[in-house]
């Protein structure tokens, strides 16, 4: 229904249904406020109507002076407050003070079998008034006893409390909701603990998820637990078989090879090639699927500074005559979201390569980087070798290619470079480096420093 956050989903049903049940409420209630009104005028009229029966029976006559009503509003001129007497054939017989100078407003409305009537009408000055007529007989005389009282002032009354009314509604319904957000928050707190344990279990600060959870989480965080081991356990059955088939295949590919060398004829010939082509191909996808196995599981991170660091002193003791120099920022932890090895293997293969080919000097360094929100790492090699142009650069990252067969290797440390870094969703580009030769570039995912 709504997308984005479900604390949102949450606020946004609650302020709807708070405007809906808020403004019914407003209304509900400004309604049984007039109606009370109304009921209390109507018994204020019967009341005054009945006291100018009783003055009227004890003066015994309805035109004395005597008759008056107990509400002082029926003495101010135009109140909407009037009453009157008159006998059966409507003759004015008496009327209150403030019915002098204006008749009394009428209606058409039928007496019913009590003798009474009532309606709603307007008097000469527009005010809208409530009108009670009853017929009564006092010592044989047939008389009309008239009270009206003033409507608008309890249209006046309830316009007044509604408006108070939802003044208070308002208040109330913004503390519910600063309460719904409240709520929604403390609601979904457990969630944003569940999403930081994932965060840290990917970073790898920690291998599973152990908090404590709502039972509606409880259920969600063992179902995450039980994934992580059944990958775990997945790999570690992936990179078994995956030795297990190179294992199986060594012997029987290096018996053929060594039956096709020994003999001469064009099937030998062929075998060995097809041999030795087949060799490729098992080595390539074994390589592909041991890669893949070793960056499947999740909670794995390595100190880079570490690494780079034991990997140029063991450099710098391999090749004597090259001068490797390494420019880390000071103070800076560097973590690697990975395996050790796997950063060993990338970074080696990189350095190994520059110092072959550099002629004095191989410059590395190594820090912080980003691709959008996500933070990286950056590892440069720049050396003063000879370089590749665009066309060699393109051609050393397939697999088994080597641009010198002089240089002892097999063509395959920059193909697993590049597919390292790709399964752990960094890249891995080569291009001309300031100092003349060759620049190789990685940037791998960084990890949190776990202190």
């Amino acid at each position: 229904m709504f997308k984005g956050s479900i604390a949102a989903r949450l606020f946004l049903l609650t302020a709807v249904w708070l405007v809906i049940a808020l403004a019914a409420t407003a209304f509900l209630l400004s309604e049984l406020y007039s109606r009370a009104l109304d009921r209390s005028l109507v018994e204020s009229l019967n009341f005054n109507l009945e006291t100018l029966v009783a003055n009227t029976l004890e003066a015994g006559t309805a035109e004395s002076p005597d008759i008056i009503a107990a509400d002082p509003r029926f003495q101010r001129p135009a109140s909407g407050w009037y009453w009157q007497i008159t006998d059966a054939e409507g003759a004015l017989l008496n009327l209150s003070g403030s019915l002098i100078g204006s008749p009394m407003p009428a209606t058409v409305a039928e007496f019913d079998a009590s003798g009474s009537r009532t309606a709603v009408v307007d008097d000469d000055f527009g005010t809208e008034v409530r009108l009670i007529e009853r017929a009564v007989n006092t010592a044989g005389d047939d008389l009309i006893f008239s009270v009206s009282g003033n409507l608008d002032e309890i249209s006046e009354q309830t316009a007044t409390f509604r408006s108070q009314t939802l003044f208070v509604l308002i208040a109330v319904g913004a503390m519910l909701t600063i309460m719904s957000v409240i709520v929604a928050r403390v609601a979904m707190r457990p969630v944003g603990q569940l999403r930081e344990e994932m965060e840290q279990i990917r970073e790898g600060e920690r291998s599973e998820i152990s908090g404590s959870y709502p039972r509606e989480l409880t259920p969600l965080a063992e179902e995450l637990n039980e994934l992580l081991r059944s990958n775990s356990e997945i790999v570690q059955r992936a990179k078994s078989h995956v030795g297990n088939l190179a294992h199986g295949l060594k012997t029987p590919l290096a018996v053929l090879r060594n039956e096709a060398a020994a003999q001469k004829s064009p099937l030998a010939e062929t075998v060995g090639v097809e041999v030795e082509r087949m060799s490729g191909l098992v080595t390539n996808y074994l390589d592909r699927a041991q890669l893949a196995a070793r960056t499947a599981v999740v909670g794995q991170r390595t100190n880079a500074v570490e690494v780079i660091e034991r990997l140029v002193r063991v450099m710098a003791k391999l090749h004597r005559d090259k001068k490797v120099d390494l420019d880390i920022p000071a103070g800076t932890p560097l973590w690697f979201r990975g395996e050790a090895g796997d950063l060993e293997e990338m970074a080696g293969n990189l350095l190994d390569n520059g110092c072959k080919w550099a002629r004095s000097n191989v410059k590395v360094q190594l820090g912080p980087g980003s691709t959008g929100t996500q933070s990286m790492l950056r590892i440069t090699l720049d050396d003063d070798g000879p370089g590749l142009t665009e066309a060699e650069r393109e051609k050393v990252m397939r697999r088994g290619v080597r641009l010198d067969e002089k240089m002892p290797g097999s063509g395959l440390g920059l193909d697993i470079v590049k597919e390292l870094a790709g399964i752990y969703g960094g890249t891995f580009q080569l291009s001309p480096s300031p100092s003349g030769g060759l620049r190789a570039e990685l940037t791998l995912p960084a990890a949190k420093n776990p202190h």
